[in-house]
Formats: C-alpha cells, sequence, structure tokens
C-alpha cells in the first residue's frame, strides 16, 4: 500500500510523453507477467476507463496539446492499473488492518480507526450490490416503459442506498458498534 501511494506520487512528475507511455506499459505487463487470467481478469477493470480516456483524449484533441494528453492518459491508466493490481494482489483484510493501523492519527480529530476501517470494508462490499441493484432498476424501467434507463434510475437507486446506509447504520448501532 505504501509502495502503490509512492508510486502513484511519483507518476505526477512525468513530463514526458514517452515516460508516461513506457511507465503505463511496464504496469500492463507486469499484469502479464503473473498469467494470462490475472491478465485479462486485470484489463476487464481497465475497460471501465474507456469512457473517460475517450473524454479525456477527445478534449486535449480539441485544445491541440497532444502532449499534455497523453500524459494525463497514461497517468491515469498507470494509476487505476497501478490500484487494481494491489487489490487483486492483497487479501482485503489486511487491506482494512494496514489502513486501520495508519489512521490511528485520525484519533486526534475524534475519528475512530475501527470505524474508518468499518466503513471501507462496507464500501468495497457493498459496490457489487449496488451495481447489481442499479441494473434490477434498469431491467424493471425498461420492462415498464419499453425504453432504456440511463439516468432515470438515478434517483430511486440513491434513495435505495440511503435506506440501506440508514438499516445499515441502525443494526451497527444495536450491536454496539460505531
Amino acid at each position: 500500500m505504501i509502495l502503490l501511494c509512492v508510486l502513484t506520487s511519483l507518476l505526477f512528475g512525468i513530463s514526458d510523453p514517452v515516460s508516461g507511455v513506457a511507465i503505463a506499459l511496464c504496469v500492463i505487463l507486469v499484469y502479464a507477467a503473473l498469467g494470462v487470467r490475472f491478465f485479462i481478469k486485470g484489463m476487464r477493470v481497465l475497460i471501465g476507463l474507456w469512457p473517460f480516456l475517450i473524454l479525456i483524449g477527445a478534449w486535449h484533441i480539441w485544445l491541440a496539446d497532444y502532449h499534455q494528453g497523453i500524459i494525463i492518459l497514461s497517468r491515469l491508466i498507470s494509476a487505476v492499473a497501478l490500484a487494481n493490481l494491489v487489490t487483486m494482489t492483497t487479501r482485503l483484510q489486511d487491506m482494512i488492518d494496514f489502513l486501520v493501523r495508519v489512521s490511528r492519527p485520525a484519533r486526534w480529530f475524534g475519528l475512530s480507526p475501527q470505524a474508518i476501517g468499518i466503513a471501507i470494508a462496507l464500501v468495497i462490499r457493498f459496490i457489487p450490490v449496488l451495481v447489481a441493484r442499479a441494473q434490477h432498476l434498469s431491467v424493471a424501467y425498461r420492462a415498464r416503459s419499453g425504453k432504456r434507463a440511463s439516468w432515470r434510475i438515478i434517483l430511486p437507486l440513491v434513495f435505495s442506498v440511503l435506506d440501506d446506509a440508514d438499516n445499515i447504520s441502525n443494526a451497527l448501532r444495536a450491536r454496539g458498534g460505531i
């Protein structure tokens, strides 16, 4: 985790597009070195970056600032790929334990490191639940209207997330948690 923070911070020192692309390719090669299945699974996460990459790339093409665009795109790919590499190779409990340890100074501000660890675990745990819920809402909208849901499911999704957050906080309080 510390190495991830250091490497990601060093990415901001890149000012040469060739170096940026070389670093991004090196990170991708690390995935390949860990096996074909690992590479494919890791690249699936990066597929989610394409809309952002296209938008940022188009913006820099429109500005005719190709140099800066390549640097930003290579930083983005490298940072996300490095973070994904850490999450794919580190157990969730080990990451949470580490984050609880490094967040001990938060006590000075009245925050509990254990609460931070629980919050991180809950966020990670409920991402697949939220994705599934968004898919269900989308299917339900399509079944009722015959149209794609697009932005129309955002409000019901937000309300259901807030309701879940309220229920989870009540359950944690009832069990003597945070």
